[in-house]
């Protein structure tokens, strides 16, 4: 699947996860967290397809069981509620209970069935939820102040620095379909999934299934090719709600412009995981590694996965050190069958190893490139047809200082 050029796709100014059809959004500080938003929540109009991906961490936390529930009982959603400041991870039967009842709470607050309610939180790991600050706080989910778009965006953060989310647009069926999207990560982010959250509304009528296979799809060359440190929490998912506002023909893959859909849907996943990586705690740059000439896709993504999350790598970008044979050495160790003899390694425009040898280079013009707040490595490691694109960011003196006191 290729990306959908530019031409084809309006990337809409001051768009979000509410612009399209029959959504609306809204965030609130309730008290989980001292004075930042940290209760959010989504709603549609109508009843809307849902497709779901979630962490692999075996520790899966309550809410995503809560939503799996809800998603698989009659696979139709209405509205998400999200919270800041506690995961409800590792918080046994009691944990499981609060995810339930914040859902309960939320479906009769907007007036829809319980199962039509999915729930999400993000936090920290192994306390109970402050259910009486959340209690409070979705009875007062219907006030004005409390509804725009950017205060969702803003309540779903937890160590982010800034808030993540996206709207394009583009035609099916001479209908202007929109596609909307709102994320957070930071920190603990690493293929497969991980403490990351991000939320796609769609005024598309798409069928369920085909949704659900297109998700999964597209998570693995988007979501599931970021990395910052290495980490897979217990928390985290992607939930697409498509409610078919927009009056297209239902799409599947037998409708001629599936693929049209399938490239705007990745077009949005895509952004926001590059604004994810880019965001990764104490990040100075943006680092993309594009692999090509791989025997298999899969071996690609293992190259790209492997140059992308080893923390020597990602400390050399940090001080600007055009040290090439810290990435030889993560696509020797990626496990893909290669010949090490037909390597090629580019930092930007300046190559500085061909066919597994060392190529003279200017340090000086290296490191000025590496300098840049967004570096691309390049590597070829043969003329096979398998590529790949994974995004992460560099590892700071700043991440330590974050994660050194997280919890306090």
């Amino acid at each position: 699947m290729n990306q959908m050029t530019l031409e084809k796709i309006n990337v809409l100014m001051n768009g979000n996860i509410a612009t399209p059809a029959g959504f609306t959004a809204g965030g609130l500080h309730c008290g989980i967290r001292k004075k930042k938003l940290d209760l959010g929540w989504i709603y549609s109009e109508k009843p809307a397809t849902p497709a779901g991906v979630y962490t692999t961490n075996l520790f899966q936390a309550a809410p995503l069981k809560v939503t799996q529930e809800s998603i698989n009982t009659n696979h139709l959603l209405q509205g998400i509620i999200v919270n800041s400041g506690i995961a409800n991870a590792c918080t046994g039967e009691q944990g499981l209970a609060d995810a339930y009842e914040m859902r309960k709470l939320f479906a009769e607050k907007m007036q829809i069935p319980t199962h039509f309610a999915a729930v999400a939180s993000t936090g920290l790991i192994g306390e109970l939820l402050p259910m009486d600050a959340i209690r409070n706080g979705i009875t007062e989910l219907d006030e004005k102040k409390h509804q725009q778009s950017e205060r969702f965006e803003n309540a779903i953060l937890t160590t982010d620095t800034k808030e993540k989310g996206i709207a394009i647009q583009f035609e099916i069926d001479g209908k202007v379909i929109t596609i909307g999207g709102a994320a957070k990560g930071s920190g603990m982010i690493h293929p497969n999934m991980a403490t990351m959250l991000s939320f796609i509304t769609t005024d598309a009528d798409v069928e369920d299934t085909a949704l659900q296979d297109a998700l999964r799809q597209i998570t693995n060359k988007s979501f599931n090719m970021i990395t910052v440190d290495g980490d897979t929490s217990t928390n985290d998912m992607v939930l697409v709600l498509a409610n078919g506002m927009a009056e297209n023909k239902t799409l599947n893959p037998d409708h001629p412009e599936w693929d049209v859909f399938l490239k705007g849907l990745f077009f949005v996943c895509q952004s926001l995981a590059k604004e994810i990586a880019r965001d990764g705690e104490g990040a100075s740059k943006l680092i993309e590694v594009q692999v090509k000439g791989a025997e298999t896709e899969e071996a690609a993504r293992a190259i790209s996965k492997a140059i992308i999350s080893s923390n020597l790598v990602k400390t050399a970008i940090h001080g600007a050190d055009a040290n090439w044979g810290r990435v030889i050495t993560a696509i020797g160790y990626s496990g893909a069958n290669l010949d090490p003899n037909h390597v090629g390694v580019a930092l930007g425009s300046i190559d500085v190893v061909a066919n597994g040898m060392p190529v003279s280079f200017d340090e000086g013009e290296a490191k000025q490139y590496l300098m840049q707040d967004t570096v691309t490595i390049y590597a070829s490691v043969g003329d096979g047809e398998g590529e790949a694109t994974a995004w992460g960011c560099d590892l700071s003196y700043e991440y330590v200082r974050i994660n050194a006191s997280y919890r306090t």
